[in-house]
């Protein structure tokens, strides 16, 4: 089943899925403009982690979960909630108002309130994503599945080609991030930066409750 072809089509795949606009995505240009591409670096990693994991986990014991329509349903529209409470929370954080511009370029003293998500929570994430499920979804249909029914080594491999093609996708959009930051010289570029982030999470919801 593993063989050069089916190596790139799951990369290709791969890069498609982690590359295009999306929570995680949003979430990472967010954080790296308020704190910076080393401070984002948990968040990132726990993403390159988190997903993986999951597809391991879903590939060999929660295929039923994948199966059942309700389930995923329920699961689909309890992370859709929860997004929608994340971008209310970025729509509504209030700058620092200690710091009423950054202080050199590229750096992120003006900040909203809060902190970076940890490698933990970045990858507990992946679980209340529902773009994380469909990708999920459709990879292990797509690619781990034959006449003989899921296989172990195909789920192993394909959460290796994710993990490793996660870490430079989400570092790309980090540092989108951190290059917006040069512009945010004042808390209303900020306040209109935390909204412009937000209204990108609530859309990149819409093609996947549309599923």
């Amino acid at each position: 089943m593993i063989d050069w072809t089916w190596l790139l089509s799951t990369s290709a795949f791969a890069v498609a899925m982690s590359a295009t606009p999306g929570p995680n995505n949003t979430m990472v240009v967010a954080s790296g403009a308020t704190y910076g591409f080393a401070r984002t670096m948990p968040h990132m990693l726990g993403i390159a982690a988190g997903f993986p994991v999951m597809l391991i986990m879903l590939g060999t014991v929660g295929l039923p979960l994948l199966a059942d329509p309700r389930v995923h349903a329920v699961l689909k529209w309890v992370g859709a909630v929860y997004l929608l409470w994340l971008a209310w929370k970025i729509a509504t954080a209030d700058p620092d108002p200690a710091t009423e511009s950054v202080a050199t370029p590229g750096a992120a003293t003006l900040v909203t309130s809060g902190r970076p998500l940890g490698v933990l929570q970045a990858a507990l994430f992946q679980w209340v994503n529902p773009k994380a499920w469909i990708i999920a979804a459709g990879a292990l249909a797509a690619y781990t599945t034959d006449a003989d029914g899921a296989s172990l080594a195909a789920t192993l491999v394909l959460a290796l080609v994710f993990g490793l093609v996660a870490v430079p996708c989400v570092a790309l959009w980090t540092l989108i991030g951190v290059g917006t930051a040069r512009l945010l010289r004042s808390r209303r570029s900020v306040r209109l930066f935390n909204l412009a982030m937000a209204g990108l999470l609530v859309a990149s919801l819409v093609p996947v409750l549309a599923e």
